[in-house]
């Protein structure tokens, strides 16, 4: 019923379909260079559909693998954004008290700083690949899903179930993976899916300052790094990665959207 979720979903699909597959429907290898076909605009050759780059690359190409490299780092920064903030929210939420304040006031240290001057820093002394960026952009952005997952610990934790789970006798490791993480995951999956949308593009932001994915290998953020120097000249050269982040981040919101409006049953009351 959702539209936008649907279509948000059918292009995310084939946004993974076409990097797990970017082997074998690339026309040309993404890093051969031809300097005789230098900025080929669009449709105008039929072995270069969508042109080619400053050296002659195939853009369509390097649009394709460019988009593998992007979702690798959304969907591993996913991971271990929802993984530290699932540990921290968690323990916060089920044991309270000091341990609580500590990581809250932890978690509201992190939150001051801005994520971009965060990832900035941190890329600055880390070689940049595929998992190092990833990682920093995952360690950097747990804040949020650590106080979605505490507050609903905090209001699962006062049910009847986990009461008489405790009076029971059920061992903490038991009620914390048995009776309230289950309970309390739906905001979750809502969260993964704008986090891989937040990953692509804070990938994109530190790949177009240079500190991101180092070229020849292609993310569509260099790729717009590559294009700024000629704008005027070949225009396409960042208006299609440009697109392609655009279309991305949209699509992953509107699923997210959907996800949320279907996992909350206050919205269907």
């Amino acid at each position: 019923q959702h539209r936008l979720a649907v279509a948000g979903g059918g292009v995310v699909i084939m946004l993974i379909i076409m990097a797990l597959l970017a082997d074998f429907i690339a026309p040309h290898d993404p890093l051969s260079l031809d300097t005789q076909r230098r900025f080929i605009p669009p449709l105008k050759e039929s072995n270069y559909i969508l042109g080619t780059d400053e050296m002659g690359r195939d853009l369509l190409s390097r649009l394709f693998y460019g988009g593998r490299i992007s979702l690798v780092v959304g969907v591993s920064a996913m991971f271990a954004t929802i993984v530290t903030g699932l540990i921290i929210g968690l323990i916060s939420g089920f044991y309270g008290g000091k341990v609580d304040m500590i990581l809250m006031r932890f978690t509201d240290t992190m939150l001051c700083f801005p994520q971009v001057f965060l990832l900035l820093v941190l890329a600055a002394f880390i070689t940049p690949t595929v998992i190092s960026i990833a990682l920093i952009i995952g360690l950097t952005s747990w804040m949020e899903v650590a106080r979605i997952i505490r507050a609903q610990i905090q209001y699962v934790k006062e049910q009847d179930f986990v009461q008489a789970a405790f009076a029971l006798g059920a061992s903490e490791g038991r009620i914390m993976f048995k009776e309230l993480l289950p309970n309390a995951i739906a905001p979750v999956l809502v969260s993964a899916t704008l986090n891989v949308a937040n990953a692509v593009l804070m990938e994109s932001y530190i790949s177009f300052l240079g500190y991101g994915i180092q070229p020849p290998l292609a993310s569509w953020g260099n790729m717009l790094t590559n294009a700024q120097s000629y704008f005027d000249l070949a225009p396409w050269l960042a208006i299609l990665p440009g697109a392609m982040i655009t279309l991305t981040v949209m699509s992953f919101n509107f699923l997210g959207d959907g996800l949320r409006d279907a996992l909350d049953p206050r919205l269907r009351m």
